[in-house]
């Protein structure tokens, strides 16, 4: 399947456009997706909203579209024990594939900063409960 800018062969003479929110959308889910990513972070002003039960898939993701082309800045954190260029790298590439493929945009850059390692603290194994003599 061959690539075509949206702004070319549109029989319609019409033209596409994507909302910032849709692009930043797409680049939050696929990022999420990345082995070792623990959470996109945002602003205070985020946090309080996903506390009021408002889910933001936009979280940390800001995106500057133009009619064929995109750039996207991201910040997020890192699970500890993973190696963060890499993680980096494969949020990168799973980014950019994710909004070439499905708006069209070319994706000039994927910016990312990290600003924390996640230590994940293990669950507590429920206890047995003790057999019980009736």
């Amino acid at each position: 399947m061959e690539y075509k800018p949206v702004t070319e062969g549109n029989e319609l003479n019409g033209k596409v456009v994507f909302a910032d929110d849709v692009v930043a959308t797409i680049a939050s889910l696929a990022a999420s997706e990345v082995e070792g990513v623990f959470e996109m972070s945002g602003t205070t002003f985020e946090g309080i909203g996903e506390r009021l039960g408002m889910k933001n898939y936009t979280k940390g993701t800001k995106v500057e579209v133009g009619t064929v082309e995109c750039a996207v800045d991201m910040v997020l954190s890192v699970k500890y024990g993973y190696r963060i260029q890499e993680v980096c790298q494969n949020v990168q590439k799973s980014v950019k594939e994710a909004i070439e493929n499905m708006t069209g945009l070319h994706v000039v850059e994927v910016n990312i900063s990290v600003n924390a390692v996640v230590f994940e603290e293990k669950k507590p194994e429920p206890e047995p409960e003790p057999n019980r003599v009736k």
